[in-house]
């Protein structure tokens, strides 16, 4: 299968090529040129297989350039008891016979960013060596809270590799900041940039388009590739957790094979919905995608009315994984909905960055209303629904999580509509625990790693070891820099 870039279909890069390089240089994103189909054959084949199965096969079905054997390898070391502390990986939680919420932060860093960010190192590795490359890999990386850490415990000492994660300055939980910076490992580092992560990603998007830094780069045997969601790699281990959670519904009977099940997404970048986009293309048995949004909520107004404008307010809120308002994946999805129309997908992006705003065709407008439905939940929204959740079900959950849960709860009140959902769950509660403690009617006492320990004496629910273990962790890095001076970091970085 090849990989086409949305930019520039005459782009044609084999799958480990696509993950290797991460961003067309045209500054289109890599896409399959076709989508795989799951028939109910392949999905009863799963339903009692361990998640290292589940993904080796879902991944097989797109990288032809790998085998399965290769892919079962990784995907036992990505997911194994070492980093995972459960089995099951992306375990679901029922809270009644309708709703359920997919867990996926179960891994190293406990955010969701882990159950791709564990795979994608192996896939990178095993991709310089099928295309002979001689290069090291510079992992550039923007980061709106939980993909840095992620992807620099994914990447730390990985041979051949280093990695530099840009992150908002005073954008991100203390418990992210923290993680960040005591991050262990030769080959890392990490800046914060005076400004929001649209400035970061946008630098880092700069960066890899500008053709005298790559020949600087190169001349020191060095080329540049990306961790974030822009990569091939980080959707596609993204797609195996929606299969997973549909064969945990067949394998509990809370579904029957072909029935209908709604996902609702909190999202920012729009990667982890589109990936659900992806398993229902497939064949997956999806009903409505639900794309929640905080009180940044330009996903929403896009869904509901085909105009996407990031000329607005930019908010910091407590679910600062979704601060965002340039939704680089969403590229991929009109890709697939304009009929792979490229020049069509040019426009838009052009559009958006001489204007900030573009208006989508009648047709695509047609097609995200029968896909999706977008709603957002403000700051108080959020932290009631911590609340609720917790004094109804004794389920603590996160700020992130909050936000799908009750843009779950609107779409069902707007629309009737009580099809099997699943809710993802994509950080610990343990990473915010201020707002979390807030929330539950506690009043922290302290600041961020000060209050892991309240939160455990309060709900007794156990804190991450990983978490835990950043108590007295000595800061590594102090670097900032303003959006413009991007460059020179990395630079000075790769010397």
């Amino acid at each position: 299968m090849k990989y086409l870039s949305t930019r520039d279909k005459s782009v044609r890069l084999s799958a480990a090529e696509a993950i290797k390089m991460g961003l067309s240089r045209d500054g289109g994103l890599l896409t399959p040129e076709t989508v795989p189909t799951m028939g109910e054959a392949f999905l009863q084949s799963l339903i009692s297989a361990p998640y290292p199965v589940r993904a080796a096969k879902v991944m097989a079905l797109y990288l032809d350039d790998y085998t399965e054997k290769e892919l079962l390898s990784f995907a036992e070391g990505a997911y194994g008891a070492d980093r995972f502390d459960t089995p099951a990986a992306a375990p679901l939680r029922k809270l009644d016979d309708s709703t359920y919420c997919l867990e996926l932060w179960h891994g190293p860093t406990s955010a969701f960013k882990d159950m791709a960010l564990q795979m994608l190192p192996r896939l990178l590795s095993a991709a310089l060596e099928k295309t002979g490359e001689d290069k090291t890999a510079c992992i550039l990386v923007a980061t709106s809270g939980d993909t840095g850490k992620a992807a620099m415990e994914g990447f730390a000492d990985v041979p051949r590799t280093s990695i530099m994660v840009f992150y908002p300055k005073d954008g991100v939980s203390e418990i992210q900041e923290a993680q960040m910076v005591t991050q262990e490992g030769a080959n890392v580092g990490v800046c914060a940039v005076v400004g929001n992560f649209d400035d970061a990603q946008a630098g880092v998007k700069r960066i890899f388009s500008d053709e005298a830094i790559r020949e600087t780069l190169d001349r020191r045997g060095v080329f540049l590739s990306s961790a974030n969601s822009i990569n091939w790699g980080r959707i596609l281990p993204q797609i195996v957790y929606y299969v997973s959670a549909y064969c945990d519904l067949l394998r509990d009977g809370a579904i029957s094979m072909g029935g209908k099940v709604n996902f609702c997404v909190p999202t920012g970048n729009f990667g982890d919905i589109l990936a659900a986009y992806y398993a229902k293309r497939m064949g997956l048995p999806v009903g409505k995608l639900i794309c929640a949004s905080n009180k940044n909520n330009i996903l929403t107004d896009f869904l509901r009315t085909g105009v996407y404008d990031r000329n607005r307010a930019f908010y910091t809120t407590m679910s600062p994984s979704m601060d965002i308002l340039v939704s680089s994946n969403l590229e991929r999805l009109l890709y697939d909905l304009s009929g792979e129309n490229d020049a069509e997908v040019r426009g838009y992006m052009d559009a958006l960055s001489r204007t900030g705003k573009y208006e989508v065709s009648e047709s695509i407008k047609a097609a995200l209303d029968g896909l999706y439905w977008g709603g957002y939940c403000g700051e108080r929204g959020t932290s009631d629904a911590i609340g609720r959740y917790w004094r109804g079900y004794g389920y603590l959950i996160d700020t992130h999580t909050a936000v799908a849960a009750d843009v779950l709860e609107q779409y069902r009140a707007a629309t009737g509509d009580r099809t099997v959902s699943v809710f993802a769950s994509t950080a610990s509660p343990y990473k915010f625990c201020d707002s979390v403690l807030s929330a539950i009617g506690q009043t922290p006492q302290g600041a961020g790693v000060g209050l892991l320990e309240q939160l455990h004496d309060t709900t007794g629910t156990p804190i991450p070891s990983r978490l835990a273990a950043l108590k007295g962790k000595k800061r590594r890095f102090d670097l900032s820099a303003e959006k413009s001076g991007m460059d020179k970091v990395v630079l000075d970085f790769l010397k």
